[in-house]
C-alpha cells in the first residue's frame, strides 16, 4: 500500500501523545523587566460613548489586565459561546470599572459612584442622551443599571437579571422610557446534571455533502446529550419591558432559546428569532434550526415570518440558503427586511446573481425589493424618504460596489462607489449615523447631503477626515482633515445642524484628548485633499500621559520596496536613548494579508503620529530591552484570491528580505542578529520562514497553525480545501518540515484558544515534531488563555519569555558562523548565508506544483532543495 505523506500526516497527529514533555511546569509566572511592568500598570485612556444628541460623553476606563483568578474561573464552551455558569455571563462582557460623565461644551466632568469592584459594560444611551442603560457583572449575575445623564446617579434595576449569552440582552422601546431586555428564566430550576453512564455512543453520518464548509465552523461545539442540555438551560431567556422609572419588570411570552430580540420602530411590534431542536454537533449555534416570528409587545404572536432548517451545509465563505439575516427597516414603522441566496448559498459560483433582497410592512405582502450581482452585504436607509445605500462585495476580486437607491423609483440606482476594498488610500470612509426619536438608526442627512467619516490612508501615514456628499450629484467635499502631524479623527455630530463635531486628538508626544471643532468659513484655495471648509478648535478634556518613558521610545515610519517593485513600509521603534548609527540586534512582527492589486497591497497604513501606547504582548516592549523593532512590517500575499497562496513562501520570503535589507541601509539593524515573531496567521508566517530560508536567528510563533492537515477546509483566506490544492497545504504546513526548522524557536499558545484553526494541539504538535528532529524549541501553554492573552500573569510571561528567547538567541547570538566547507557537511552547510535570497524569492513561479510539495517524503535531500 502506498503512503504518502498526507497520509503520515494524518496519522502523526492522530496518534502522537497528546502532550509534549514540560520542563519547568512548575517555575510560575516570570516577571518582565521593571521597565516593562512599568508600562503594564500604566492607565488606558478612556473609551468614549458620545450621546445622541451631543450634549455628553460617557468616558469608560476599561480593567487593562484582569488577574488570572478571574480567567480561572468556571467556564462552558457550548454551541460557539463561552460562559460562566455561577453568573450566566459571557465571557468578557464586562470590561470597564471606571465611568464618568463630560459635558459638552463646558467641558465639566461627572464622576459616577459604582459598587466597588465593579465590572460594567454594553453601554446604551436613549435617543434623548438623558439615560444610559448599561450591565453590571457581579458574581452571582448580570445586573441592569441605569445611569441619569443630568444628576450622574446610577442605579441598579432590581428583579432583574439579564442574560446576554446569545446577544445584547439591553435594547431602548420607541419611548425611550422603557427597555426590551433578555432575562433568565425566574424558574428554570438547577442545570441539568450528566449521568454517571453515558446514554450510548456519540453518532454522526454525513449523506454526500455537496460543498465543504469552513474550519472556522467547527468553534467551541456541543460534544454530547448533555452539552446540547446545558446550552439549551444557559442560552434560554425570559423576554421583559422594563420600566426604567417605576423598575417594574412586565415578562413577554414564553422563555425560549433567543438569539434576535428587536423592537419595531413602531414601538408596537417585536421581531424574535427562536433557536429550536434539533442541535448540531457539527456546527455552531447560528446554524441552528430557528423560527422567525413578530409579536407584539404583549408577546403575542402576529406572524411567523420563516422558519429555518439546519445549515450544516454552507459553502466556504458562503450563506445559508433560503431567508436570512431579517431586520427591521429603521425609516418605516414596521418592515421587516431579509435576503435570499440565488447561488445555492456558494459566493464563488458562477450566476448571473447571487442574492435578492425583500421587504414585507407587517400584515402586507413579500416584494423583492432588489438583486444584487455578487453577495449582499448590507442596506443603509437614509432617515427620510426610500433611499438608501445598497452595498455589495466580489470576494473573488476584491472589490465593493456601493449605489444609491431611490425605491420610490424605478431603476438600478446610481453607482458612488466601485473599488478594490484593499484600497486603503481610496477608501470614502463610512456614513454617519444619526439616532432617530424612536430609537432606531439611520444615515445623517443634512440639505440632501450625507457625511462619511474615513481614516485617510495616505503614504505619510492616517489623516482622518470628514467629508459631505452630495446625494443628488455624487459631489463630495472634505470638511475636516487632520493635520499631517497629528492623529484625529472624528467621533460625532454636537448639534442638530452638523455644524459642530467632537474629534479626539493625539500626536507621538501628546495623550489622546477630546475637543470640539466648529465648522466656519470656505477656504479660498484649498489644496487638492484638503478642507475647502475652515474649523476652529477647544479642548474638553485634558488627560495627562501615563507613560512618560515611553516618549524616550523614537517612532519613525519607513517606506521602500521589494524586489519586484511593491512598496512596501514598517513603523521602527528604536531604544530610549538610541545613538544614531548604532547598529542593534533586531526583531520583524509581521502579518500577512492578501491582495489582488500589487497597487493596494503596497500603501501605507501605520498611524505614525499615533500616541505611542503599548498594549498587551506588544513587540513593542522590546525596544525598552534594547532592541530596534520593525512593526507592522508590510507582509503582502499578491495574486489571484484563489491562487495567491501558491507563492505564499516566495512572497513573504521578498517581503522579508526587502524589510531587513532597508533596516540595514539604515544603519539600525545588525544582519547578524535579527529575530522574527507574528501571532496567529503571523505565526504561521514566522515558522516559515525559518523552514525556507536563513534570514533570521530565532523566531516567537504565538498561538498559530502549523498542520494544515488538521484545517483542511481552508485557512486564513485560502477557500480551497486541503484535497483539491493539497501540495500548497502541505507546503505550507511547518510541522511537515521540522527537520529544517533548524532556528531557535519559541512557541506560545492559549491553552483553550477558542479559534477552530488555531487549535492549541497545533502548537504542541510542532513542538514535538522539532524536537523528535533534534532541533531547539521551548513550548509555553498560557492557562486559561485563549486566541489572544488577557490576563496581567500571561501577558507579563509572554512578554518576559520573548525577551529572554531574543536576548539568549539573537542578542548574544553573535556573527554567524562562516559556511563550512563541503568536506565538512553538516547540516547547516546547505543553507545560503543571511543576506541571500532564495533562489524562488527573486522571482515567484507560477502557483501549481511547488517542488516542497512531493507526495513521498524526503529522508536526504539538502534542506533548501525545496525551496526551489
Amino acid at each position: 500500500m502506498k503512503i504518502t505523506l498526507f497520509a503520515l500526516a494524518l496519522f502523526a497527529a492522530a496518534a502522537a501523545p497528546s502532550s509534549p514533555a514540560r520542563t519547568d511546569a512548575s517555575a510560575g509566572y516570570l516577571r518582565a523587566p521593571e521597565e516593562v511592568r512599568a508600562v503594564l500598570d500604566a492607565p488606558l485612556p478612556p473609551a468614549v460613548f458620545v450621546n445622541p444628541v451631543g450634549d455628553r460623553v460617557l468616558l469608560a476606563r476599561s480593567l487593562r489586565y484582569p488577574p488570572i483568578a478571574e480567567l480561572a474561573e468556571p467556564l462552558l464552551k457550548l454551541a460557539g459561546v463561552r460562559l460562566h455558569p455561577h453568573n450566566n455571563a459571557r465571557q468578557g462582557d464586562g470590561d470597564f470599572v471606571e465611568v464618568s460623565l463630560q459635558r459638552l461644551p463646558d467641558g465639566h466632568a461627572q464622576p459616577v459612584s459604582l459598587p466597588a469592584d465593579a465590572r460594567v459594560g454594553s453601554f446604551r444611551w436613549n435617543a434623548a442622551g438623558t439615560k444610559v442603560a448599561f450591565l453590571h457583572e457581579t458574581p452571582t449575575a448580570v445586573e441592569l443599571w441605569v445611569l441619569d445623564a443630568k444628576t450622574g446617579k446610577a442605579r441598579r434595576i432590581p428583579r432583574v437579571r439579564l442574560n446576554p449569552v446569545l446577544g445584547d440582552p439591553i435594547v431602548w422601546l420607541a419611548d425611550q422610557d422603557a427597555l426590551l431586555v433578555r432575562l433568565v428564566p425566574r424558574k428554570r430550576g438547577a442545570p441539568p446534571v450528566p449521568r454517571r453512564a453515558p446514554p450510548g455512543p456519540r453518532i454522526e453520518e454525513s449523506k454526500g455533502v455537496g460543498k465543504a464548509s469552513s474550519t472556522y465552523e467547527a468553534r467551541d461545539l456541543l460534544r454530547s446529550p448533555h452539552d446540547a442540555d446545558l446550552f439549551e438551560y444557559y442560552a434560554s431567556s425570559q423576554l421583559a419591558i422594563v420600566d426604567v422609572r417605576s423598575g417594574s419588570v412586565r415578562p413577554i411570552g414564553a422563555p425560549g432559546i433567543i438569539d434576535v430580540a428587536a423592537p419595531a420602530p413602531d414601538g408596537r411590534h417585536l421581531l424574535v428569532q427562536r433557536i429550536t431542536r434539533p442541535f448540531s454537533f457539527t456546527r455552531p449555534y447560528y446554524r441552528f434550526p430557528a423560527t422567525v416570528e413578530v409579536w407584539d409587545t404583549r408577546g403575542k404572536l402576529v406572524e411567523r415570518v420563516a422558519e429555518l432548517p439546519l445549515a450544516d451545509q454552507v459553502p466556504i465563505q458562503g450563506v445559508r440558503t433560503g431567508p436570512r439575516d431579517h431586520h427591521w427597516r429603521s425609516t418605516a414603522p414596521a418592515t421587516l427586511v431579509w435576503t435570499e441566496a440565488l447561488d445555492g448559498g456558494d459566493t464563488f459560483k458562477k450566476v448571473p446573481e447571487h442574492d435578492r433582497v425583500l421587504v414585507k410592512p407587517i400584515g402586507g405582502t413579500a416584494r423583492e425589493l432588489l438583486r444584487t450581482k455578487q453577495r449582499f452585504a448590507g442596506v443603509q436607509w437614509i432617515e427620510t424618504g426610500s433611499r438608501a445605500l445598497v452595498t455589495e462585495i466580489d470576494q473573488d476580486k476584491h472589490r465593493v460596489t456601493t449605489r444609491f437607491v431611490d425605491f420610490d423609483t424605478a431603476g438600478p440606482g446610481r453607482v458612488l462607489w466601485d473599488r478594490n476594498y484593499d484600497d486603503a488610500y481610496g477608501d470614502p470612509g463610512n456614513p454617519i449615523y444619526r439616532t432617530l426619536p424612536n430609537g432606531a438608526r439611520a444615515v445623517r442627512e443634512r440639505n440632501g447631503s450625507i457625511f462619511l467619516a474615513g481614516a485617510g490612508a495616505t503614504p505619510g501615514g492616517s489623516r482622518p477626515f470628514l467629508d459631505r456628499i452630495e446625494l443628488a450629484t455624487g459631489k463630495t467635499q472634505r470638511l475636516f482633515r487632520s493635520d499631517p502631524d497629528a492623529l484625529e479623527y472624528f467621533l460625532g455630530f454636537t448639534d442638530a445642524a452638523a455644524t459642530t463635531f467632537l474629534t479626539r486628538r493625539e500626536t507621538p508626544t501628546e495623550p489622546p484628548n477630546l475637543f470640539q471643532r466648529t465648522l466656519q468659513g470656505p477656504i479660498a484655495k484649498a489644496a487638492a485633499g484638503e478642507p475647502v471648509i475652515a474649523s476652529s478648535s477647544r479642548s474638553i478634556t485634558a488627560f495627562t500621559d501615563p507613560t512618560p518613558q515611553l516618549r524616550k521610545v523614537t517612532k519613525k515610519l519607513v517606506t521602500y520596496k521589494r524586489k519586484d517593485g511593491v512598496p512596501l513600509s514598517f513603523t521602527l521603534y528604536l531604544p530610549p536613548d538610541y545613538k544614531e548609527g548604532t547598529r542593534l540586534p533586531t526583531v520583524v512582527w509581521a502579518y500577512p494579508l492578501d491582495y489582488t492589486d500589487p497597487s493596494a497591497a503596497g500603501q501605507v497604513r501605520a498611524r505614525p503620529q499615533e500616541f505611542t501606547t503599548i498594549v498587551g504582548a506588544s513587540p513593542v516592549f522590546l525596544a525598552l530591552a534594547g532592541y530596534a523593532v520593525l512593526d507592522g512590517v508590510a507582509m503582502p500575499v499578491v495574486g489571484p484570491a484563489e491562487t495567491a497562496y501558491d507563492t505564499f513562501v516566495e512572497q513573504i520570503t521578498m517581503n522579508a528580505t526587502a524589510a531587513i535589507d532597508k533596516a540595514v541601509e539604515l544603519g539600525v539593524a545588525d544582519r547578524d542578529r535579527i529575530g522574527v515573531m507574528g501571532h496567529s496567521h503571523g505565526a504561521l508566517m514566522t515558522a516559515n520562514l525559518l523552514v525556507w530560508t536563513d534570514l533570521f536567528r530565532a523566531g516567537v510563533a504565538r498561538s498559530g497553525a502549523y498542520n494544515h492537515t488538521l484545517r483542511p477546509f481552508g485557512f486564513q483566506n485560502e477557500r480551497r480545501t486541503l484535497y483539491s490544492a493539497r501540495t500548497n497545504y502541505l507546503r505550507l504546513s511547518p510541522l511537515l518540515h521540522a527537520d529544517k526548522l533548524d532556528e531557535p524557536l519559541l512557541i506560545i499558545h492559549g491553552e483553550i484558544d477558542a479559534n477552530p484553526g488555531t487549535t492549541p494541539q497545533q502548537s504542541e504538535k510542532l513542538f514535538e515534531a522539532v524536537r523528535g528532529v533534534g532541533g531547539t524549541a521551548r513550548l509555553v501553554m498560557l492557562p486559561h488563555e485563549s486566541h489572544g492573552y488577557q490576563a496581567r500573569e500571561s501577558t507579563e510571561h509572554a512578554i518576559a519569555e520573548t525577551i529572554a528567547w531574543f536576548d539568549r538567541h539573537v542578542k548574544e547570538a553573535g556573527p554567524r558562523p562562516k559556511k563550512p566547507t563541503p568536506a565538512t557537511k553538516p547540516k547547516a552547510a546547505t543553507k545560503p548565508k543571511a543576506a541571500t535570497k532564495p533562489k524562488a524569492a527573486t522571482k515567484p513561479k507560477p502557483a501549481t506544483k511547488p517542488k516542497a510539495a512531493t507526495s513521498r517524503p524526503r529522508t536526504s535531500a539538502p534542506k533548501r532543495a525545496a525551496s526551489r
